[in-house]
């Protein structure tokens, strides 16, 4: 899950460029073909491979296209994840320094509450760390 969303970004650019040349090759390889001037079944035959191999190099740029997009796919949601396991982080040092240590005096008596309970045995992931998502905090936090 980790690793450098921009590289990944960089690489799915590459992918769509080298999709685009790919089509632009196909587009040159049948247009050359097209422009030959020579007639028979020979000639039209050249030209029905040359089609048919363009055909081919237009569904590698495709698949060039939907790599690069299921590259930026996967950037996103990386972004996405890593941006709620930040969130839970904090609100998990917010309750640690906002909360941790404090209790409610209940009729002359101090009681800790649900935070503190929970702050008392709860571990915290190591920064950063997808086991952030499976932190619940409790709901009177």
């Amino acid at each position: 899950m980790y690793g450098d969303m921009d590289a990944v970004r960089a690489l799915a650019r590459t992918l769509r460029e080298q999709g685009s040349d790919i089509r632009s090759e196909a587009d040159a390889l049948v247009g050359r073909a097209e422009a030959v001037p020579w007639t028979g079944l020979a000639a039209e035959a050249m030209r029905r491979l040359a089609r048919d191999h363009a055909g081919c190099l237009r569904t590698s740029a495709a698949r060039h296209e939907d790599a690069a997009e299921a590259l930026e796919r996967h950037a996103r949601e990386v972004d996405h994840v890593q941006a709620v396991i930040a969130a839970v982080e904090r609100r998990f040092l917010h309750l640690v320094h906002g909360a941790g240590g404090v209790v409610h005096a209940v009729a002359s008596r101090v009681v800790p509450d649900a935070v503190d309970h929970w702050l008392e045995h709860v571990e915290p992931p190591p920064h950063g760390s997808v086991e952030w998502l499976d932190v619940h905090v409790p709901a009177s936090a």
